[in-house]
């Protein structure tokens, strides 16, 4: 195993992890979890059970719901071909644009990289060092 395989590893381990605290925090009442129609879409495509049963868990957290409009679906399309975000996550990012969410969390690092708009986007990993932060500084 070579470095590059080692590092990817410990990467995954590490977004789980983060992504346990997060679930955690939500279920703490500390951090708010929105969720659309975009993902509920998504996550019933998902091929795997196990998956996907633990994914819908998760959608019975959320505080808020945001269905998709003609705006969202037009702002998808904007985005689609303004930053060459995918079309699901084009989705993702408008229904997330609408909530105007503080942090739009991915583990995909393409719509991290491509977006050009205001909210925030960072992976798990990032998400937890950034409020971690924020904490210590109040």
């Amino acid at each position: 195993m070579n470095l590059h395989e080692n590092l990817s590893r410990y990467e995954l381990a590490l977004e789980a992890l983060a992504i346990q605290a997060i679930q955690l925090s939500i279920e703490e009442g500390n951090v708010a979890l929105i969720v659309s129609d975009a993902l509920a879409y998504e996550i019933s495509r998902n091929p795997y059970p196990e998956c996907k049963a633990a994914a819908q868990s998760i959608l019975k957290l959320a505080s808020a719901y945001q269905p998709l409009t003609s705006e969202i679906l037009s702002r998808g399309q904007q985005l689609e071909s303004s930053s060459k975000i995918g079309k699901l996550d084009a989705l993702h990012v408008a229904c997330a644009e609408t909530q105007q969410v503080d942090f739009f969390i991915t583990c995909d690092d393409r719509p991290i990289k491509r977006y050009k708009g205001t909210m925030q986007l960072c992976n798990p990993i990032e998400f937890i060092l950034l409020t971690t932060r924020m904490e210590e500084s109040e």
